[in-house]
């Protein structure tokens, strides 16, 4: 079952097409590189409004080219979230966007969990943390305590500075920089779990002392040891996946062989998408797996 992040006003996928997307970042407009807009531009016209291009290197990387003075920051709203948007030399801007679909189901879930039980503790584990959306979301929702763990320094500190423009410096959040699979190990020594758990791996990496991560080589063995960090009153395990070609199949047979043969419950996979607003049509954003212990809700 697919999921679409249709509730954007701050953000916009103009148009996309010959590999590459128009985006509308609040009152920014960008071009950017999308390998899986393969179609034609149906009007390239409407592209020159783009205020900066990122062009690929044959060498790896790239670079911008700034069409109009753009800040080297600013910020944009998702109902009641605040992120700081920058253009990086490596094309991103600090958010995935699609991965909103995924901050509205912690938030609800969290929120819902809580109304029923106020007193519930509710820890939220978030691997592979970028920038911190999912961080930032499951605080706001109410969650006791939120470990944010990525293996960049810099990437957390715009983190923190996420937070900061939330005003969630009151909440538990900790800012970790380590290896996911040592830490979720040393967690397990230490008997600690989560009602919450969600990671967003990459499909090539390097930890903070040169662990090197492949994602078909090290999915399985991740998720399987992740999984036994969940709580007995766990409420979602989530993990999302970019990696061009991966199947489907192999996500949601995965998530199965390790998640749901120890803790009963629900698996659901799809693609993460975002619309366009140009022909009404939609931009594949890679894929989703999500164990709950209980029925899945339809997608947006």
């Amino acid at each position: 079952m697919n999921q679409t992040a249709m509730d954007w006003v701050d953000y916009e996928v103009i148009d996309a097409g010959n590999k590459e997307k128009l985006e509308r970042w609040n009152n920014v407009i960008l071009r950017r590189p999308d390998p899986v807009a393969l179609w034609p531009i149906d009007d390239p016209a409407a592209w020159k409004s783009a205020g900066a291009i990122y062009h690929r290197s044959n060498k790896g990387g790239g670079q911008w080219e700034f069409k109009t003075p753009i800040k080297d920051y600013w910020t944009i709203s998702y109902k009641d979230l605040r992120f700081k948007i920058s253009p990086t030399g490596f094309k991103h801007t600090g958010l995935f966007p699609e991965q909103a679909s995924n901050w509205d189901f912690i938030m609800n879930t969290i929120r819902e969990a809580k109304a029923e039980d106020h007193s519930r503790p509710i820890r939220v584990l978030n691997l592979f943390a970028y920038t911190g959306g999912a961080t930032m979301a499951a605080a706001k929702a109410g969650a006791d305590e939120v470990v944010h763990l990525d293996a960049s320094k810099g990437i957390n500190a715009w983190a923190r500075e996420n937070m900061e423009l939330n005003h969630l410096e009151d909440r538990k959040i900790r800012f970790l920089v380590d290896d996911a699979l040592k830490f979720i190990r040393r967690e397990q020594r230490r008997g600690r779990t989560y009602q919450g758990i969600l990671m967003d791996p990459p499909s090539y990496g390097r930890g903070p002392n040169g662990e090197v991560w492949k994602l078909e080589d090290n999915i399985f063995e991740l998720i399987s040891e992740a999984q036994k960090l969940l709580a007995d009153d766990a409420l979602f395990f989530i993990v999302n996946l970019y990696t061009t070609g991966f199947p489907l199949s192999t996500l949601q047979q995965t998530l199965e062989r390790t998640v749901v043969r120890h803790h009963d419950g629900y698996v659901e996979t799809g693609e993460t998408l975002l619309p366009i607003t140009a022909g009404n049509a939609v931009l594949p954003c890679g894929l989703f797996g999500r164990w709950t212990p209980f029925p899945p809700k339809p997608h947006k």
